[in-house]
């Protein structure tokens, strides 16, 4: 997917799914495009390759059909509740919020439809909250899988490039680092940087950096795509907020070692702003990957909302931090512990229901979209990927009665203390819970609520059980790490995804989409995820860029 040249209408910097997005749009308009690249061709697609593939819709079929009701009214007070915006600086991300809660209300299904794209019918409850309306979480399911996951997504928009190629209006241009931005009388005119030795790096696995020449390639515009700072771990520390205590020492990486934010330091020297870079989303639920593509790999659990969550020590973790409720709130208070590490404690009933595992490459059933293995998740049984980390994972415990799990736990942990006593009486509680159809425990309440929505008692939420009835075990315990993955704040743009300088007026010449923008504005999501918009975000601000740069022209 190569061609030569050095001048073209538009660069775009980064072949991730937001900069796919904005070139497939460019060239459908006629502008001749060079999409510059550092790692190989085998790595075409950034992120979104390695993605599970949801994606945040409102008031769809696929809901409707589950029995959901839902509304652009609906989804903007969740997400307003969940993002908190609160700084001068959110003026652009407040109003990219409301032009993408109207995309996602809007024309996006019929948008992706219209290009192959389709859904898996049971629609999945994210970031739940558990506090009230106008507080943290989805007030109804909105996460959309897409039958194909991340590269399902990525697959109209890669074959639309490639057409693009062949009409001669795209030059893919891999193995070029882009080290500066040509400025030329205030106006970014181009980009000047490496190239580097050709790489056999398979996707995802890291890519030398030897230089063999340079580059100079000019541009009427320029459109940063990069990605975020989740492989950069010591940028993720330096940026890391006060408000959620001290940087963790130890971080497993949800993200290849590509996704290094350089791109971003780049575009501030040649003018843009950076704004909300302490708003960032990272996962307590991440496990070390036991057949790792890139260093320090680790995968994060979609979990449901059964497993009991304790601390580094043993103790419960408030309602409503809860799998699958309340991401940020939940590492927040992990940190505050003073250690870095949870446990989910759970049953084989549990893990065969409940566990899903993010990633294109652990669900090779919707990656594949192979029906006949996709039927196995309703057999008994875990999925065959989930087995295979209960089997082979380092941070899994397995045991047949509490004491022996609890020893297994405190082997992977040798250096904190684990309370044994506190453990057995946490579980031996929430048990006592289920003697009754009504409870006290919110955990359990929760649980009860949850399969009221058929999606969730259908294949997501295992029936309310005791842990410590040997008919539902064996038991299984799982340490859990910090897991990083996304930069919620970055480069500033207004609603046409033009780069804006420190004086608050457009850089000429200069866009920005996707993480790279905070996915629009330099953080449309505020300080939290209602998640499948990260995908949606770089879907709505590539294209966005795109018909841009394409109309000003």
């Amino acid at each position: 997917m190569s061609a030569p040249g050095t001048e073209a209408d538009v660069i775009v910097v980064g072949a991730g799914l937001a900069g796919l997005v904005a070139t497939a749009e460019l060239a459908q308009a006629g502008k001749k495009v060079l999409l510059v690249e550092q790692e190989p061709a085998a790595s075409l697609g950034g992120q979104a390759w390695w993605s599970f593939g949801g994606l945040f819709l409102v008031d769809t079929p696929e809901q409707r059909r589950m029995g959901v009701k839902d509304s652009l009214d609906l989804a903007r007070q969740d997400w307003f509740g969940s993002a908190g915006f609160d700084r001068e600086e959110d003026h652009w991300p407040r109003g990219w919020a409301e032009a993408y809660l109207d995309f996602a209300a809007g024309e996006k299904r019929a948008w992706l439809r219209e290009k192959g794209v389709g859904f898996f019918p049971v629609v999945g409850w994210a970031e739940r909250g558990g506090y009230t309306a106008l507080e943290h979480g989805n007030s109804v399911p909105r996460f959309h899988i897409v039958w194909g996951t991340g590269p399902g997504i990525l697959e109209p928009f890669i074959r639309a490039v490639r057409a693009g190629v062949q009409a001669g209006l795209v030059s893919a241009l891999h193995r070029h680092r882009v080290d500066a931005l040509i400025v030329e009388a205030g106006s970014v005119v181009g980009v000047r940087g490496t190239r580097l030795a050709a790489s056999s790096a398979p996707r995802g696995v890291a890519s030398s950096r030897d230089a063999v020449g340079d580059f100079d390639l000019r541009a009427s515009a320029v459109i940063v795509t990069s990605g975020g700072i989740g492989g950069n771990h010591d940028l993720v520390r330096a940026q890391w907020p006060e408000r959620m205590g001290e940087p963790p020492e130890h971080l497993l990486s949800g993200v290849p070692a590509h996704v290094d934010g350089r791109m971003l330091g780049i575009a501030e020297q040649g003018g843009a702003r950076l704004i909300n870079g302490d708003r960032m989303w990272h996962y307590p639920e991440g496990i070390t990957n036991w057949d790792p593509v890139w260093a320090a790999h680790g995968i994060r659990i979609l979990p449901g909302p059964s497993s009991l969550w304790l601390d580094a020590t043993g103790a419960r973790l408030p309602a409503p931090l809860f799998p699958g409720f309340d991401t940020l709130g939940t590492l927040e208070h992990i940190l505050k512990t003073g250690y870095e590490h949870s446990w989910f404690v759970l049953t084989q009933k549990i893990i065969e229901k409940e566990f899903a595992l993010s990633g294109s490459e652990q669900n090779p059933d919707l990656t594949g979209k192979d029906l006949r293995l996709l039927a196995q998740r309703v057999s008994p049984g875990a999925p065959g990927p989930v087995e295979a980390f209960k089997q082979k994972g380092v941070d899994f415990v397995v045991a047949d009665t509490l004491f022996e799990l609890m020893a297994g736990m405190q082997k992977l942990s040798p250096d904190i203390p684990l309370d044994f006593a506190r453990i057995e009486q946490e579980i031996v509680a929430r048990d006592r819970q289920l003697d009754n159809d009504f409870a006290k425990d919110a955990q359990i309440n929760a649980i009860r609520q949850a399969r009221h929505y058929r999606g969730d008692k259908l294949i997501r939420v295992a029936t309310p059980h005791k842990l410590l009835d040997p008919q539902n075990g064996p038991l299984i315990a799982v340490k859990l790490h910090i897991l990083t993955r996304k930069s919620l704040g970055g480069i500033e743009t207004d609603l046409s995804a033009r780069a804006l300088g420190w004086n608050g007026r457009p850089v000429p010449g200069l866009f920005a989409a996707g993480e790279a923008s905070g996915f629009g504005g330099g953080g449309m999501h505020g300080y939290r995820s209602l998640e499948g918009t990260f995908l949606g975000g770089c879907l709505f601000s590539g294209r966005t860029a795109g018909r841009a740069v394409a109309a000003a022209l």
